[in-house]
């Protein structure tokens, strides 16, 4: 059955405002949300407020949507407010959509100062003070917030105090059952650990790599591994050094390495038997939603969506957030007896494709859409 929202007949538009077209997070789905969006009558442009790598740019441009890009330094607020205003009155959308933090405040405000509605994700699961601050100032302007995930919905709820007539949910991750699945472990093999984010301290990294070398110090009895990160950030050159110092400092066999963003993280994830997300804090957290898709157990901190996602000892291991001696102790019994993953894993799978369905994805879409069309008549 076809489903049409009832939206005005003039085929209202979007503004969709987003911090940047960094590659992963908050801009990797929206080419799914666009295509929920053109699906219900809508038309929508892309403004960003900084390109950063740019490596979400391509897959939009793929969905036909026309990107706006602004240029210029990315910590000059004042000037992103003048361009992000100047191309809302040139479009002039019907609602403005926003997404991350600093474009969510602009887009509000921009929004009040030209009398179009406004929508506002809310992804993060930590607020730097000031930002919460002006969340709270300027939380009754948008008709409608989103939360990505559950956990999201329940700290927007809790900490800007949002009615719960103005907050939804909308995961934004709709799984794929054709993804590549991992190969399970096999007695004799490496075991193979992967993980994939920015290399950022918010990540949690240099916890991991400090639970390695806990690990590579013990004298327990454990099968060699291997760990691959994938991801860009400035904590590259620090990362790396403690990669080194570890290496020229123990003498048991070992091999971190870490690797560029990439653009098939699904294949990626297929090499894997293990997945582990050591943040400090998020949100949804795509990364390991897409490692449990392809069928593999997650060893996650217990943050944002992870502690709602994971199943401690059913679908993976939650540990404390910046915990190294707790994420060491996983680590040690994951490598001692590795037979178990496979069996985690496809629980985990299991869990993943029922509860994140393209349909299900598309009817929390479509049912948000429908409510917002009243509001533009």
């Amino acid at each position: 059955m076809e489903y049409k929202s009832p939206v005005p007949e003039f085929f209202p538009k979007i503004a969709y405002v987003i911090n940047s077209l960094e590659g992963g997070g908050a801009a990797l789905p929206l080419p799914s949300l666009i295509e929920i969006m053109k699906n219900n009558g809508y038309t929508v442009e892309v403004f960003a407020l900084t390109l950063r790598d740019g490596k979400a740019l391509e897959n939009i441009k793929r969905t036909g949507t026309p990107v706006h890009v602004r240029t210029g330094k990315e910590e000059n607020n004042l000037a992103a407010f003048f361009w992000l205003y100047f191309k809302i009155k040139d479009y002039h959308p019907n609602l403005i959509w926003t997404s991350l933090t600093r474009a969510t405040l602009l887009g509000q405000i921009v929004g009040l100062l030209c009398h179009i509605q406004v929508v506002s994700w809310q992804h993060a699961g930590y607020l730097k003070p000031a930002n919460l601050t002006l969340l709270r100032l300027l939380k009754r302007i948008p008709a409608l917030w989103i939360g990505d995930s559950q956990a999201i919905t329940d700290l927007t709820h809790k900490r800007l105090a949002i009615p719960k007539n103005k907050l939804v949910t909308w995961p934004i991750f709709k799984a794929n059952p054709a993804a590549p699945l991992a190969s399970p472990w096999e007695k004799g093999q490496v075991v193979r650990i992967g993980s994939l984010g920015r290399l950022h301290p918010v990540k949690g990294y240099n916890i991991l790599l400090e639970a390695l070398a806990l690990l590579l110090d013990s004298q327990d009895i454990w099968h060699e591994f291997q760990l691959t990160i994938c991801g860009e950030g400035d904590e590259r050159v620090s990362l790396q050094n403690r990669i080194n110092t570890l290496k020229s400092s123990l003498s048991k066999p070992f091999h971190i390495t870490l690797l560029p963003f990439t653009p098939q993280p699904e294949e990626f994830l297929s090499t894997l038997h293990v997945y582990v997300q050591p943040s400090r804090s998020e949100g949804f957290c795509v990364a390991a939603h897409e490692a449990m898709q392809a069928g593999l157990p997650v060893i996650a901190s217990q943050v944002g969506q992870l502690a709602y996602s994971v199943k401690n000892g059913e679908t993976g291991y939650l540990v404390p957030p910046g915990d190294a001696q707790a994420l060491a102790k996983v680590l040690l019994n994951i490598l001692s007896d590795p037979s178990s993953l496979a069996t985690m894993g496809r629980k985990a799978r299991e869990e993943i494709l029922t509860a994140y369905s393209a349909e299900n994805f598309e009817k929390t879409g479509n049912q948000i859409l429908s409510r917002l069309g009243p509001l533009l008549s």
